[in-house]
């Protein structure tokens, strides 16, 4: 069996309820391009029907059709990440399986790669989240570009991107426990650009990040492509230490003009707070760094595959494939 043209990796958690619409319009988009194709499904740890639904789909289209089975819940870019290790084609594409980044627009995708780029980023036109989300990814997207400059990404929360396969095997090869997909690719990009596609509103289902969840997700990107939070800190505790000799300068010189007293207790006390968070916020920024750090020494494995549906090579028929182990995941039987 020759090697697809064109690899779409969606990862899935806990969402039975869009799984066939998502296979219906993703094969008919792909089908009018008229390229080889093949659909990778990471289940991550899913709690509902979805595991029996990828199988069912899986057996549908068994030659265009794999499915990676995870052992547990790791998450969306380990998830992502598993597929870019078994992809065959060219173009790998990654996107969603809420339908929020609809199928249809995987040609525009398509079309810029062939154009000559090796990263095509997306941002999304008429956003149709909740306004909260909208508020704060608008925030966050504003922050990340002040402190990470160089990762021109005007949308960063939009899954809905394409890579060139040998972006891929550079990401799939640095074995890092916590990543964050798109950044990592526009670091080894030399020719990338960035598209516009449509947006739609959850069908079905609920949004497997919570606000805390986002959070962990953004705190994924900062830290794992830049040092500016710790910069920031440091600054803060020059400038402090700074305006903190200069208090005490001011407090000797009233003991000697004034004489003792006793009133500004109260504002001393305010003064060492502020010192104590200000401490406590450096000590919370470089604890994310080296637990980031700890998780890497460790060298556990990033996931754990617990079977992978497939059709072979050599009999044509689907079946289930058992993977050696590598380093940064675990297959099981």
């Amino acid at each position: 069996m020759t090697n697809p043209y064109i690899s779409v990796v969606i990862p899935v958690h806990n969402e039975q309820e869009c799984l066939e619409e998502l296979y219906q319009r993703l094969t008919q988009a792909l089908d009018k391009l008229g390229k080889t194709y093949e659909i990778i499904l990471t289940n991550d740890g899913s709690t509902d029907k979805s595991a029996e639904i990828l199988q069912a789909l899986h057996a549908r289209r068994p030659s265009q059709i794999r499915v990676i089975e995870f052992n547990g819940n790791f998450g969306q870019h380990m998830a992502i990440m598993a597929g870019f290790e078994r992809v065959r084609g060219e173009i790998v594409i990654t996107m969603d399986a809420d339908l929020q980044n609809p199928p249809e627009e995987v040609g525009k995708l398509v079309a810029a790669m062939e154009a000559g780029h090796d990263v095509v980023n997306t941002h999304r036109q008429e956003r149709q989240d909740t306004p909260w989300r909208l508020i704060v990814s608008r925030l966050h997207n504003k922050i990340r570009a002040w402190m990470m400059p160089k990762l021109k990404m005007e949308d960063e929360g939009c899954m809905l991107r394409a890579y060139r396969r040998d972006i891929v095997d550079l990401m799939a090869a640095t074995g890092e426990a916590n990543t964050f997909i798109p950044a990592l690719a526009l670091s080894y990009a030399s020719n990338p650009t960035e598209v516009g596609v449509a947006h739609a509103s959850r069908s079905a289902g609920e949004s497997s990040y919570s606000f805390y969840g986002l959070i962990r997700y953004n705190f994924d990107l900062m830290t794992g492509f830049s040092v500016f939070p710790l910069q920031i800190v440091t600054m803060m505790g020059m400038l402090v230490s700074a305006f903190s000799f200069l208090f005490v300068v001011f407090l000797i010189a009233r003991r000697f003009i004034v004489g003792p007293e006793v009133e500004g207790v109260f504002t001393l006390f305010a003064i060492l707070f502020f010192l104590i968070g200000i401490v406590l916020l450096g000590l919370g920024v470089t604890g994310e760094y080296i637990g980031r750090i700890y998780q890497e020494v460790r060298k556990r494995p990033r996931f754990v595959v617990r079977k992978v549906l497939e059709q072979t090579d050599s009999v044509r028929d689907s079946s289930t494939v058992q993977f050696s182990e590598k380093v940064d995941s675990v297959d099981v039987l």
